[in-house]
Protein backbone atom coordinates (compact mmCIF):
# COMPACT_ATOMS: atom_id res chain seq x y z
CA UNK A 1 0.00 0.00 0.00
CA UNK A 2 1.20 3.54 -0.67
CA UNK A 3 -0.14 6.99 0.12
CA UNK A 4 0.75 10.33 -1.50
CA UNK A 5 -0.93 13.23 0.31
CA UNK A 6 0.35 16.73 1.05
CA UNK A 7 -1.29 19.38 3.22
CA UNK A 8 0.24 22.87 3.33
CA UNK A 9 -0.74 26.20 4.83
CA UNK A 10 1.20 29.17 3.56
CA UNK A 11 1.26 32.43 1.68
CA UNK A 12 0.99 32.72 -2.09
CA UNK A 13 4.23 34.03 -3.60
CA UNK A 14 2.80 35.24 -6.94
CA UNK A 15 -0.54 35.48 -8.72
CA UNK A 16 -1.43 32.23 -10.52
CA UNK A 17 -0.22 31.94 -14.11
CA UNK A 18 -2.91 30.22 -16.19
CA UNK A 19 -2.33 28.48 -19.52
CA UNK A 20 -4.87 26.76 -21.76
CA UNK A 21 -3.78 23.57 -23.50
CA UNK A 22 -4.84 22.59 -27.04
CA UNK A 23 -7.35 20.19 -25.49
CA UNK A 24 -9.03 23.15 -23.78
CA UNK A 25 -7.89 22.20 -20.28
CA UNK A 26 -6.64 25.01 -18.07
CA UNK A 27 -3.55 24.68 -15.88
CA UNK A 28 -2.55 27.22 -13.23
CA UNK A 29 0.74 27.42 -11.38
CA UNK A 30 1.94 29.56 -8.51
CA UNK A 31 4.34 29.40 -5.59
CA UNK A 32 3.48 28.93 -1.93
CA UNK A 33 5.77 29.83 0.97
CA UNK A 34 5.61 27.91 4.25
CA UNK A 35 7.62 29.24 7.16
CA UNK A 36 8.78 27.35 10.23
CA UNK A 37 9.85 29.43 13.23
CA UNK A 38 12.24 27.94 15.77
CA UNK A 39 14.59 29.09 18.50
CA UNK A 40 18.29 28.72 17.65
CA UNK A 41 20.93 27.63 20.17
CA UNK A 42 21.77 31.29 20.68
CA UNK A 43 18.19 31.92 21.84
CA UNK A 44 17.21 33.96 18.78
CA UNK A 45 14.05 33.19 16.84
CA UNK A 46 14.86 31.94 13.35
CA UNK A 47 12.59 31.56 10.32
CA UNK A 48 13.09 28.87 7.73
CA UNK A 49 10.99 29.35 4.59
CA UNK A 50 10.32 26.61 2.05
CA UNK A 51 8.93 27.42 -1.40
CA UNK A 52 6.52 24.99 -3.06
CA UNK A 53 5.42 24.93 -6.70
CA UNK A 54 1.63 24.45 -6.83
CA UNK A 55 -0.15 23.21 -9.97
CA UNK A 56 -3.94 23.27 -10.46
CA UNK A 57 -5.88 21.72 -13.35
CA UNK A 58 -9.20 22.42 -15.11
CA UNK A 59 -11.91 24.06 -12.95
CA UNK A 60 -9.55 24.44 -10.01
CA UNK A 61 -7.17 26.37 -12.30
CA UNK A 62 -9.97 28.71 -13.42
CA UNK A 63 -11.10 29.27 -9.83
CA UNK A 64 -7.52 29.85 -8.70
CA UNK A 65 -7.14 32.54 -11.34
CA UNK A 66 -10.27 34.30 -10.05
CA UNK A 67 -9.75 34.09 -6.30
CA UNK A 68 -6.07 33.56 -5.42
CA UNK A 69 -3.75 36.56 -5.21
CA UNK A 70 -0.17 37.13 -4.12
CA UNK A 71 0.12 37.30 -0.32
CA UNK A 72 -3.11 35.41 0.37
CA UNK A 73 -2.95 32.70 3.02
CA UNK A 74 -4.28 29.38 1.71
CA UNK A 75 -4.52 25.70 2.60
CA UNK A 76 -3.55 23.33 -0.22
CA UNK A 77 -4.26 19.62 -0.25
CA UNK A 78 -2.79 17.51 -3.03
CA UNK A 79 -0.12 15.09 -4.23
CA UNK A 80 3.63 15.37 -4.75
CA UNK A 81 4.72 14.93 -8.35
CA UNK A 82 8.29 14.97 -9.67
CA UNK A 83 8.81 15.39 -13.39
CA UNK A 84 11.88 15.59 -15.55
CA UNK A 85 12.80 17.05 -18.93
CA UNK A 86 15.86 17.76 -21.03
CA UNK A 87 16.75 21.45 -21.30
CA UNK A 88 18.16 23.29 -24.34
CA UNK A 89 21.74 22.36 -23.41
CA UNK A 90 20.86 18.65 -23.21
CA UNK A 91 21.02 18.49 -19.39
CA UNK A 92 18.39 16.47 -17.52
CA UNK A 93 16.32 18.74 -15.25
CA UNK A 94 13.90 17.84 -12.44
CA UNK A 95 11.20 19.69 -10.57
CA UNK A 96 8.93 18.73 -7.70
CA UNK A 97 5.40 20.10 -7.67
CA UNK A 98 2.28 19.83 -5.56
CA UNK A 99 -0.71 18.95 -7.76
CA UNK A 100 -3.64 20.48 -5.89
CA UNK A 101 -6.85 18.51 -5.30
CA UNK A 102 -8.39 21.07 -2.96
CA UNK A 103 -7.64 24.65 -1.95
CA UNK A 104 -9.10 26.54 0.99
CA UNK A 105 -8.79 30.31 1.17
CA UNK A 106 -7.84 31.40 4.69
CA UNK A 107 -8.32 35.14 4.45
CA UNK A 108 -9.64 37.23 7.34
CA UNK A 109 -13.04 37.69 5.70
CA UNK A 110 -13.87 34.04 6.38
CA UNK A 111 -12.63 30.74 5.08
CA UNK A 112 -13.83 29.54 1.71
CA UNK A 113 -13.16 26.40 -0.26
CA UNK A 114 -12.13 26.03 -3.89
CA UNK A 115 -12.36 22.48 -5.19
CA UNK A 116 -12.54 21.04 -8.69
CA UNK A 117 -16.15 19.94 -8.20
CA UNK A 118 -17.31 23.54 -7.71
CA UNK A 119 -19.47 25.05 -10.44
CA UNK A 120 -19.13 28.47 -12.02
CA UNK A 121 -22.51 29.47 -10.58
CA UNK A 122 -21.32 28.87 -7.01
CA UNK A 123 -17.52 28.92 -7.10
CA UNK A 124 -16.95 29.57 -3.40
CA UNK A 125 -18.76 27.91 -0.55
CA UNK A 126 -18.56 29.54 2.86
CA UNK A 127 -17.52 27.42 5.79
CA UNK A 128 -20.29 26.84 8.35
CA UNK A 129 -19.68 27.27 12.06
CA UNK A 130 -21.94 25.64 14.66
CA UNK A 131 -23.04 27.99 17.45
CA UNK A 132 -21.94 26.94 20.95
CA UNK A 133 -25.51 26.34 22.18
CA UNK A 134 -26.21 23.93 19.26
CA UNK A 135 -23.16 21.78 19.97
CA UNK A 136 -23.87 18.25 18.55
CA UNK A 137 -21.49 16.70 21.10
CA UNK A 138 -24.18 17.29 23.79
CA UNK A 139 -26.19 14.47 22.20
CA UNK A 140 -23.47 11.89 22.84
CA UNK A 141 -24.51 9.18 25.32
CA UNK A 142 -21.24 9.31 27.32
Amino acid sequence: MSFNKVMLIGNVGKDPEVRHLESGSAVASFTLATTERYRAKTGELQDQTEWHNIVCWRNLADLSEKYIRKGAQIFVEGKIRTRSWTDQTGAKRYTTEIVADNIRLLDRKGAASVSPAETAAAPIQQQVTIPADDDPSDDLPF
